[in-house]
């Protein structure tokens, strides 16, 4: 049984699809969940005349705060399991795995989009990237888009 469970959520709706799933898992097997948010590396904010307005580091204290508030809002769908939550910077699909060692990680669990086998082939996703270089097994939870939006 997975102890410690590593959960990456994203900007979109879809990736905590996968929250219930890990809940009833880590619910059954007293498991450790790890709720992951990584931005990319910000630069500093330039106002329309050329002044800076936010510095890099002041531009990632406030995408961790906004990335805290999103984490503890999904860490109520957890309820009575043990949780922690983590903000990175740098490309995901790396993050991911860092923080999957850091964490001693027993199970990566994502949702991913429905991509046709040739597109993830030639364009692979993060979900994609993480699951073939993970050391770890990885639940990939495969989520349709919303009807009527397509990229």
């Amino acid at each position: 049984m997975a102890k410690r469970i590593l959960v990456p959520i994203d900007a979109r709706e879809r990736s905590e699809t996968i929250v219930p799933i890990v809940a009833a898992v880590a619910h059954g097997s007293g498991s450790t969940v790890r709720l992951l948010r990584v931005f990319p590396v910000p630069d500093r904010v330039v106002g329309p005349r050329g002044r800076t307005i936010a510095y890099t580091d002041q531009e990632m204290a406030r995408l961790t705060a906004e990335g805290m508030d999103q984490l503890r809002r999904i860490e109520t769908q957890l309820d009575g399991t043990p949780v922690e939550s983590v903000v990175r910077f740098g490309e995901p699909a790396e993050e991911i795995l860092l923080e999957a060692e850091a964490f001693d990680a027993d199970l990566v669990a994502l949702a991913t989009s429905v991509r046709s086998r040739l597109r993830r082939a030639l364009l692979p996703g993060v979900a994609e990237r993480v699951a073939r270089k993970a050391p770890v097994p990885t639940l990939l939870l495969r989520v349709s888009r919303p009807s009527g939006r397509r990229r």
